[in-house]
C-alpha cells in the first residue's frame, strides 16, 4: 500500500475533475499524498538539495555529532550497556526558516540564503493552490481557507515557516526515533524529502506505512487546523520518522499555518444543523491558545488538544 501521488499539472486540461478527485480522496482517506508536475522548477529543487547538504556539512554536522543532546544520551547508555530505550528525544539535526528570522539563516553556505529564500516564495504559492482546490472539493468560496488563516483583519497575517532538518546515520535505531509520532498542529505541510533515503511513515488503518522517497515531489499532508475548518472531512495523520543506520535523511518540511490570532472554527457551510441547533463536534478557538497546548502535548493524541483549547 503507497501514498497517493498526483499529476498536480493536470488541474489545468482535461483532467481537472478527476484530479481534484484524487485530491479529495488524499485529503479524506489519507490526510497524506504527493503531488508531482507541480510547477517548482527541478533546476530550483536540486539548488535546495545542494544548498541543504552543504549547509548540513559545513554549518550543523560537527556540533550535531560533538553537542547534541541525543548524542550523549545515547553514548552513556551504549557505554552502561542498559537497554534503555530514549522515549522524550529524537535524532534529528533541525532549524527553522521564517520571514522574521531571516537574519538569523545559516550565513556560511554559499547560495544558502538566496536559494531558500526563492523555493519557499515558490512554495507558498503552491500551498495556495492546494488549499483553492480543497477549498473547491469542500464546497467553500474560492479563497475561504486562506481568509480563515490570516484572519479578520484582511492583511496577509498567515505563518510560513520552513524547518529544514537532517536525519543522520545512527548506531542504534532500535534506542531513539527519528522524530516521534505525532500530528501537525498547523494548516497545509509541503515536504520534500530525501530522493532516497527513506524512514517517514504514516500510521493508516492501524498499519505504518512508508512514504515512498519520489524524486523532485512535493508531499502534502493535512494539519489540526484543516481538519477543525473541514468539521473532520479531512484529517490529520498520526506520522514519524524512523532512525536509520544508513544515510543522511534531508527532509525540509513548510507550514502554512494560521496566524496567531486567527480565529479558527468549522467552516459554517460545513457544519449540520441538528435540532435547530449547530453541531459542535469541533471547538472554536484562537490559534495562539491551540499552539499553547500543543508546545506540551505535541506527541501525544490530539483529541484532547481539542477538548483543552475548548474550555480556554
Amino acid at each position: 500500500m503507497a501514498i497517493p501521488v498526483i499529476d498536480f499539472s493536470k488541474l489545468s486540461g482535461a483532467e481537472r475533475a478527476k484530479t481534484t478527485a484524487q485530491i479529495a480522496n488524499g485529503c479524506e482517506e489519507w490526510g497524506f499524498f504527493q503531488l508531482v508536475n507541480h510547477g517548482i522548477s527541478e533546476e530550483l529543487l536540486e539548488r535546495v538539495k545542494k544548498v541543504s547538504m552543504e549547509c548540513y556539512k559545513m554549518e550543523r554536522e560537527e556540533g550535531f555529532c560533538n553537542s547534541n543532546k541525543a548524542v550523549k544520551m545515547m553514548n552513556e547508555l551504549v557505554a552502561k550497556k542498559s537497554g534503555e530505550k530514549m522515549e522524550n528525544i529524537d535524532w534529528e539535526d533541525v532549524f527553522l526558516l521564517t520571514e522574521e528570522n531571516e537574519s538569523e539563516w545559516p550565513s556560511k553556505t554559499p547560495g544558502f540564503k538566496e536559494t531558500m529564500a526563492e523555493y519557499r516564495s515558490e512554495l507558498k504559492k503552491l500551498a495556495e493552490k492546494v488549499m483553492e482546490v480543497m477549498d473547491e472539493n469542500l464546497g467553500l468560496p474560492k479563497g475561504f481557507i486562506k481568509n480563515a488563516f490570516n484572519g479578520e483583519d484582511g492583511g496577509d497575517n498567515a505563518f510560513f515557516g520552513t524547518k529544514v532538518a537532517h536525519y543522520p546515520p545512527c548506531p542504534h535505531p532500535e534506542m531513539i526515533s527519528g522524530l516521534r509520532a505525532h500530528t501537525d498542529a498547523g494548516g497545509v505541510i509541503l515536504l520534500f524529502q530525501d530522493d532516497e533515503v527513506g524512514g517517514l511513515q504514516i500510521l493508516k488503518d492501524g498499519e505504518w506505512i512508508d512514504v515512498q522517497p519520489i524524486p523532485n515531489a512535493i508531499v502534502i499532508n493535512i494539519g489540526d487546523q484543516i481538519e477543525v475548518l473541514s468539521n473532520g472531512r479531512y484529517k490529520s495523520v498520526w506520522h514519524r520518522v524512523l532512525a536509520m543506520t544508513e544515510g543522511n535523511r534531508r527532509s525540509i518540511a513548510s507550514f502554512y499555518n494560521p496566524w496567531l490570532k486567527a480565529t479558527i472554527a468549522p467552516a459554517p457551510q460545513l457544519v449540520e444543523k441538528v435540532n435547530q441547533e449547530e453541531d459542535q463536534g469541533y471547538p472554536k478557538f484562537v490559534f495562539g491558545d491551540y499552539m499553547s497546548v500543543y508546545a506540551e502535548q505535541k506527541f501525544l493524541p490530539k483529541e484532547p488538544r481539542f477538548h483543552s483549547v475548548k474550555a480556554m
